[in-house]
Order: structure tokens, then C-alpha cells, then sequence
């Protein structure tokens, strides 16, 4: 006869424990499944990322090189502003005693006017508003008394201004941050990529690298191709001089740059001051479209929200600094996608 037992029940504790490990078990095949993209890729493949990552990181150092630029500006003219409050606070001090004199004398004469008496220990707009008032001051305290008013008002209008332009100082100086937490976040996650390939792969990358550093900084044919002008010329040696010196995201060397560090360097060199981020530098002149009109030292830009700026060199070459990794070097023009020349 068959046996009718019920089968046993696990105990809650195996239960439990089963739970447990079936949970992890889908949650490390979850990590696998989203891990293994990034394990598989090949050379080629994580190279092609981490180029779009330094790409991405330029276009951040251009907005952070723009929020640097002005948090620079607006520190002068804070500072510009606080000096000549400082100093009218002096002469408004100074008109002051003046009427204060005045004040003593009319005292030592038989009394003080009692208008002078009033503004001395009140604002003087309540009473220069006030014809009447006006009617029993002597011709040199109307003009000791204005002249104060002007000078308070003046005072008032740049203490306001300070006051906006440090606003604007502070919101600017948190853009700064965040775009250097984000040149630096696609950095990071450039370099992670970079770790998952073998020491072998690695190898081939940096050779790679190296290779295209080297034969780029050599003297290329640049077909003696005319120079747009003087300090054009002028400008564009200084950048030779600065061939195969790393690219350092924000820096406007000497020792390292970054694209528009180098070429706002290379025409402060020459004597000339041009704005500081490309895409400024990309209004700094007169527009380009033509390739074929290119001169030697002109800008050059690139991308469509013009986040890299070179230096025209002749003969389809572009003097730059490139990316992460890189060094200043020519280039063909054809590896970037070419919006205009600037002429300076």
C-alpha cells in the first residue's frame, strides 16, 4: 500500500537562507549582464569611447575657462568699485567737515543757521528738496550741500553695483566648480575605461599615442603658405615654440595648454589680446569659410558649438592642442569637423 506522508517542509531557517541566495545570485547576474559591455570591448572600441570622453571634457573646460574668465573680470571690477567707494567716503567725509566749519564759524558769529544745524545730525535730500530751506542758506552752503548730496547718491549707486556684481560673483564662482566636476568626472570615467583593457592592450594604445605625438610635433610640409599678417605670423611662431607640451585642461602655459589657452597665448605673444575661450575667439575677427582662404596663423574652429580652436599652418594643417593625452602638434584639418576661420 502507497504511503500517504505529506513530504517534509523545509525548516524557515533553509528557507530563508535559499531566499537570500537566490536574491544575490539575481542580483550578481544583473551586475554581470551590465558589466559585461564594458568588460568585451576591444582596443579599438574603448579607445573610440575614450576619445568621445575627451571630447567631452574639452567642451566642459571651454565653459570653465569661460566661468574663470569672468569670475577673473568681475573680481577687478569689484575691486575697482570698493576703491572708489573708499575714496569718495574720504571726500564725502571731507565736504562734511567743511560744512562742519562752516557751522563753527556761523557759532563763533552769533549762531548756527538753523538749517545747517539740522543737516549736520539728518540727511540733507529732506532739506534741499525744500525751497524754503534752500531760501535761508548762504550761496556756499547750497553748494557745500549739494555737492554732499551728489556724492551721496553717487556712493549709494556703487554700493548697489558692488553689491550685484558680488552675486554675480558668487553664482559664477559655483559654475566654476560644477564645470570642473565635470571636465574631471569625464577624466575619471575616461581612465576607468582605460583600466579595463590588458596590460597588452594598454601598451598598444600608448604606443599608438605616442607615435602620433611624435610624428606630428616633427616639422610637417606646410608649403610655405603665406602668413595673414605680421602679428598672424608672430603668433604662430610663438605656438611652434610650444610643440610637444602636454594638453592640461584650464592651462595657458607656458609649461602646458589647453586649445584656446594656446592660441589667446601664442597672440599675447605677438602683442595682441584675444578672448579666452574658443568660442568667444570664434568672434574675435573677421569670419573665414573657405579653406582655401586660409592664411597662416589665422584661427581656426571646429565642431558646431565651436568648443576647439587651432592655429591655421598651412597646407591643410592645424597647429593645436588636442586632448588629453596629447601634446601641441599639427594635425589635418580633415580629422576635426572645420566650421571657419577667425582673422585677427
Amino acid at each position: 500500500m502507497a504511503s500517504h506522508r505529506r513530504p517534509k517542509q523545509p525548516s524557515r531557517t533553509r528557507v530563508t537562507v535559499l531566499t537570500t541566495a537566490a536574491a544575490a545570485a539575481v542580483v550578481l547576474s544583473a551586475n554581470a549582464a551590465n558589466a559585461a559591455p564594458s568588460e568585451k570591448l576591444g582596443k579599438d572600441e574603448v579607445k573610440a569611447k575614450v576619445d568621445k570622453l575627451y571630447q567631452q571634457a574639452e567642451q566642459a573646460t571651454e565653459k570653465y575657462n569661460g566661468a574663470k574668465e569672468k569670475q577673473q573680470k568681475l573680481q577687478k571690477e569689484i575691486s575697482t568699485i570698493q576703491d572708489n567707494v573708499a575714496r569718495g567716503q574720504e571726500e564725502l567725509n571731507k565736504l562734511r567737515d567743511g560744512l562742519g566749519s562752516m557751522a563753527t564759524a556761523q557759532y563763533r558769529s552769533g549762531g548756527i543757521d538753523p538749517s545747517v544745524q539740522l543737516f549736520l545730525s539728518s540727511n540733507p535730500d529732506d532739506y534741499l528738496d525744500k525751497a524754503s530751506t534752500l531760501d535761508q542758506l548762504s550761496s556756499q552752503q547750497v553748494e557745500a550741500l549739494k555737492k554732499i548730496q551728489d556724492k551721496q547718491r553717487e556712493l549709494a549707486q556703487e554700493r548697489a553695483e558692488a553689491t550685484e556684481k558680488l552675486k554675480d560673483l558668487a553664482s559664477t564662482r559655483t559654475e566654476l566648480g560644477n564645470k570642473k566636476k565635470e571636465v574631471q568626472g569625464k577624466l575619471a570615467e575616461a581612465q576607468k575605461l582605460l583600466n579595463t583593457l590588458t596590460a597588452k592592450e594598454k601598451a598598444a594604445l600608448d604606443a599608438e599615442q605616442a607615435r602620433a605625438n611624435r610624428s606630428s610635433t616633427e616639422r610637417v610640409d606646410l608649403k610655405n603658405a603665406p602668413p595673414a599678417s605680421g602679428r598672424a605670423s608672430a603668433a604662430f611662431s610663438a605656438a611652434q615654440s610650444q610643440i610637444g607640451k602636454p594638453y592640461v585642461y584650464g592651462a595657458t602655459g607656458p609649461s602646458s595648454f589647453d586649445c584656446s589657452g594656446l592660441t589667446s597665448w601664442a597672440y599675447a605673444q605677438a602683442g595682441v589680446s584675444i578672448p579666452r575661450t574658443s568660442e568667444a575667439q570664434a568672434n574675435a575677427g573677421t569670419r573665414i569659410y573657405n579653406q582655401s582662404d586660409l592664411k597662416v596663423g589665422d584661427l581656426v574652429i571646429f565642431y558646431g558649438d565651436m568648443h576647439h580652436v587651432g592655429l591655421y599652418a598651412g597646407n591643410g594643417q592645424v597647429l593645436h592642442a588636442p586632448h588629453t593625452g596629447a601634446v601641441v602638434r599639427y594635425e589635418a584639418m580633415g580629422n576635426m569637423p572645420f566650421q571657419f576661420g577667425v582673422r585677427i
